[in-house]
């Protein structure tokens, strides 16, 4: 991961004309920086890496394609090596990831082999606002990882787009690729027509496009997507990328207004979380990790970082304010 590290940036557009809309996220230092993380607790094996950033680039491409405040996890539940896949990106773009992998992964293997070995793999998409109510309420769609005829899906994209058609009735093209500098996708879809004049305001847009596979716009504009290779993903800016895919275009850019975010690795865990969970636990399990390993270590499965607790510092998890002074060294 040597080299200098570039600015992450994230691109959104509009064809003018057409009920289709587009993103384009490159993931560079911040996604390199989670990595050298995870570096201490062993890291991820290659295809693992790339099937994170592809999680990754694909949770802020979601993300951003939904007028959502709040958080959006993004987990496959695999039969394979990889157990647990997770992507998580808060609403100022924020971006965590995290694999549980037991078992050997080999270099060049495929999403079946990883999470798909006996069919029984699937995705979860979950939608978490920032602030509970009674009309703001989680939400979880969940798809298993194969077509409708029961087929394996090969590739994330090809899985994201299945859970897209299935539980969104959207038409969706995703083109993704990471490796351990980078994590890239584009995503194009067709917007939801009915009602509604053309989004640029320049032409009309009639019902009859608003069926599955049934816009010639979006079929055309998908067929230029494709044609991104994974190395050109990974090595071009998104202008040049727009660009060379588009140039017979009308893009219309969607500049942010007011303190932009961009996409950047952060983690949400802190020592009091983690004690937290210590009190969750009680005095006895936690006396019990004392006496064997004379202090408590609990490392967060997303960035690696360790929180350390000794005697004293466990004492104190189970006092009252009131009860707390600098010499205590026991449980209470």
């Amino acid at each position: 991961m040597a080299g200098t590290a570039r600015v992450s940036e994230l691109q959104r557009f509009l064809f003018d004309g057409v009920p289709v809309r587009g993103a384009l996220v490159r993931l560079t230092g911040d996604w390199q920086a989670l990595l050298r993380r995870r570096q201490a607790s062993g890291g991820y094996p290659p295809a693992v890496t790339a099937l994170l950033g592809e999680m990754t680039a694909a949770a802020v491409l979601l993300h951003t394609s939904i007028k959502f405040a709040g958080t959006l996890v993004l987990q496959i539940l695999g039969d394979g090596p990889v157990k647990v896949a997770v992507a998580e990106v808060q609403p100022d773009l924020a971006f965590r990831a995290t694999a549980t992998v037991i078992g050997t992964v080999a270099p060049d293997a495929p999403l079946a082999d990883m999470v798909n070995v006996l069919g029984q793999g699937r995705c979860a998409i979950t939608l978490d606002p920032r602030q509970t109510s009674p009309s703001l309420k989680p939400y979880q769609g969940v798809v298993p990882l194969v077509d409708a005829a029961g087929r394996k899906l090969p590739r994330l994209a090809d899985m994201l787009e299945h859970y897209m058609r299935q539980s969104e009735q959207l038409d969706t093209r995703l083109v993704l690729a990471a490796d351990e500098r980078t994590a890239a996708g584009l995503l194009i879809q067709r917007m939801p027509a009915t009602g509604e004049a053309n989004l640029a305001g320049t032409a009309a847009v009639t019902a009859e496009g608003d069926a599955l596979d049934a816009n010639e716009d979006f079929r055309r504009l998908a067929l230029l997507a494709a044609s991104l290779k994974p190395e050109e993903l990974l090595t071009l800016d998104g202008d040049t990328i727009l660009h060379r895919l588009f140039w017979q275009e009308r893009l219309l850019r969607l500049v942010p207004q007011g303190p932009t975010a961009q996409p950047h690795f952060a983690c949400t865990c802190s020592r009091e979380r983690v004690a937290a969970m210590l009190r969750g636990l009680g005095v006895a399990e936690v006396e019990a990790i004392l006496a064997e390993q004379g202090e408590v270590d609990v490392a967060c499965e997303f960035c690696g970082q360790r929180y350390r607790f000794d005697p004293v510092d466990a004492a104190r998890l189970f006092l009252e304010p009131a009860q707390q002074s600098p010499g205590s060294d026991q449980l209470q």
